[in-house]
């Protein structure tokens, strides 16, 4: 759950206070919607940092004044009574379901002879919750109505929107409803629309950060954008560097790939403020929010404006790339031209994944097994540490609050990054190098060379020999 405790802190509230009011609030402008079930108090204290007590005793104080509800056996949920929602748009049940009218990809694929595989945008496939999806897709299969299984609108499901909508907003603090929310297959279909959308507005240039993925900046040329990188430092991308010659700009706020650094609060309120004053459109791409160790969750930049700023996620990190599930909750002008553009594409998305995903959703499970994947990947993340420090303490470690990779920096003057992937390949190993993410090659190289590393990729049983070979790889870099 995206409860941000940090400012009501630093004004003297006392951490009890500060998080009823958050939970309050919440509650009041809607994005803790009637009936939402809530995280145990062992739960919410483990994600928020705080004592268990506290939670229990916050829980407490709202039930009292009549904002929650508790029941022996049943948990704790949000009172129902009717709940003013701001911003205009209500969180609750769709009208639309017919036709409106009018994952990221991984870097590079993986040879057949690698025994090693540390590439990034990948997450532990043997971490798939079989089990729980056939039981969830047996329900959702067995409850289904029979027009479900016919032809539908381009949105998507709306038992999937409707799950989306309340999770977004307890999760990341997305403020949206059915009606603008589109699913699609995978996030490079949905940026791809995007585009192509943007382009028909009149659009030219898309800004994009300066180290990025290439194959999103493909799908932009290929809508007929051009790509504008920004710049980057400890802080994300320098929006100020945003001009009028962009439609819109792409950005990782919650954690940049490849870099990880996350964007600033003055930053997010810039790029902002730039898409008003422009009538241009932020895209965010939250590609792994919800995996974050060792610092407070950032909330979700569209909260600063549902007008002005499109999110986007995705099911490929939290669950696998393969089920080519993602959503975008999209200002109110581009729905229209983005699900027109969804229907001449291919109509829909699978139903019966999307009626699975929201019954894992809806049921807690999607809940349980996102928290049971964010202690897997933090203690893999603990292990890539302790083994470099270890094995190689000249290699900086950074990016790794949050996310599934790395980024190992290496002292000026050490090994080629060219030389080290080569050298990496010859022991098995698959990894990816800084500059390969690079938005514009002919820009110099850095000064030192820098590696990337999906520590989540390999399978359990894989990671020590990974690892390993890895760390022989460094070891005279």
């Amino acid at each position: 759950m995206h409860l941000d405790l940090t400012e009501r802190r630093a004004a003297g509230a006392g951490l009890r206070a500060a998080l009823e009011d958050a939970l309050r609030e919440a509650v009041q402008d809607g994005r803790l919607a009637p009936g939402t079930r809530l995280p145990s108090s062992r739960a919410l204290g483990e994600d928020l940092g705080i004592a268990r007590n506290t939670v229990v005793e916050a829980y407490g104080q709202l039930t009292a004044e009549g904002w929650l509800s508790s029941r022996q056996g049943s948990g704790t949920t949000v009172a129902r009574r009717a709940v003013p929602v701001r911003g205009g748009r209500a969180q609750g049940g769709s009208t639309r379901t017919g036709p409106v009218r009018g994952g990221r990809a991984a870097p590079a694929p993986v040879r057949p002879t690698v025994r090693h595989d540390l590439m990034s945008g990948r997450p532990d496939l043997s971490l798939f919750p079989r089990t729980a999806w056939l039981a969830a897709a047996r329900r959702a299969l067995a409850t289904a109505p029979h027009e479900a299984l016919g032809y539908g609108g381009p949105l998507g499901r709306i038992e999937l929107r409707e799950a989306l909508t309340h999770y977004l907003a307890r999760v990341r603090g997305v403020r949206t409803d059915p009606d603008h929310l589109l699913v699609c297959n995978g996030f490079q279909q949905g940026f791809g629309l995007l585009c192509t959308a943007l382009r028909e507005r009149g659009a030219r240039a898309l800004a994009v950060e300066g180290y990025g993925l290439p194959p999103q900046h493909a799908v932009a040329r290929a809508a007929g954008l051009s790509p504008v990188p920004l710049p980057l430092d400890s802080d994300g991308a320098l929006v100020d560097r945003l001009d009028a010659r962009c439609g819109a700009v792409l950005l990782t706020p919650a954690h940049q790939y490849p870099t990880g650094a996350p964007l600033s609060a003055d930053r997010r309120a810039a790029a902002v403020r730039w898409a008003r004053e422009q009538d241009r459109y932020v895209i965010e791409d939250d590609y792994d929010g919800e995996f974050r160790y060792d610092r407070q969750p950032l909330g979700a930049m569209q909260a600063l404006d549902p007008e002005r700023v499109v999110y986007a996620g995705t099911a490929a990190k939290s669950l696998a790339p393969g089920l080519r599930l993602a959503w975008l909750a999209l200002p109110d002008a581009l729905v229209e031209p983005v699900a027109r553009l969804k229907a001449l594409t291919d109509t829909m998305s699978p139903v019966l994944d999307q009626l699975t995903l929201a019954e894992l959703i809806t049921s807690g499970t999607y809940d349980r097994h996102v928290r049971r994947c964010r202690l897997h990947y933090r203690r893999r993340r603990d292990r890539l540490v302790a083994a470099l420090a270890e094995h190689a303490p000249q290699v900086e470690v950074t990016g790794i609050a949050a996310g599934l990779h790395a980024v190992l920096q290496l002292p000026p003057g050490s090994t080629p990054e060219a030389e080290l992937l080569a050298r990496a390949e010859a022991a098995g190993l698959a990894l990816g190098s800084l500059g390969w993410h690079r938005v514009d090659p002919t820009v110099a190289e850095d000064a030192a060379p820098a590696l990337v590393i999906g520590y989540g990729t390999p399978p359990e049983h894989a990671f020590p020999a990974a690892l390993a070979a890895l760390c022989e790889v460094l070891r005279t870099a």
